[in-house]
């Protein structure tokens, strides 16, 4: 039986990476774009920018929104997305954080 590694790391890590996963698909990346160029959007208007199917697009809407990046309410028989821009500059520090971090003890050589 495999067992999950991911509570032996700390919050900020668990927090990062959970930010990135939830970035790392270029579908995301693209209804992101469209949320910020809109403000607003129903999930079937992103179906139609988008190449995907309506169920495929709300299954990237779900991962988005548990990452806490969106945030998504019903109105009648529409659910209505947009960015969550205080969640947005967490994301934003917190990767920030990491790549300056990072950055700063780079080694001028490498094996």
């Amino acid at each position: 039986m495999a067992f999950n590694k991911k509570s032996e790391f700390g919050a900020r890590e668990q927090k990062v990476a959970a930010f990135a996963k939830a970035l790392s698909h270029p579908a995301r990346i693209a209804i992101l774009q469209t949320l910020s160029k809109r403000g607003t959007c129903v999930c079937g208007d992103l179906v139609d920018v988008l190449p995907l199917a309506q169920s495929t697009v709300s299954q990237h809407l779900k991962d988005l929104k548990e990452a806490g990046i969106i945030r998504g309410e019903i109105d009648g028989p529409k659910s209505c997305y947009c960015i969550d821009w205080d969640a947005w500059a967490e994301v934003w520090d917190s990767l920030r954080t990491l790549f300056s971090g990072m950055e700063k003890n780079k080694q001028k050589n490498c094996c």
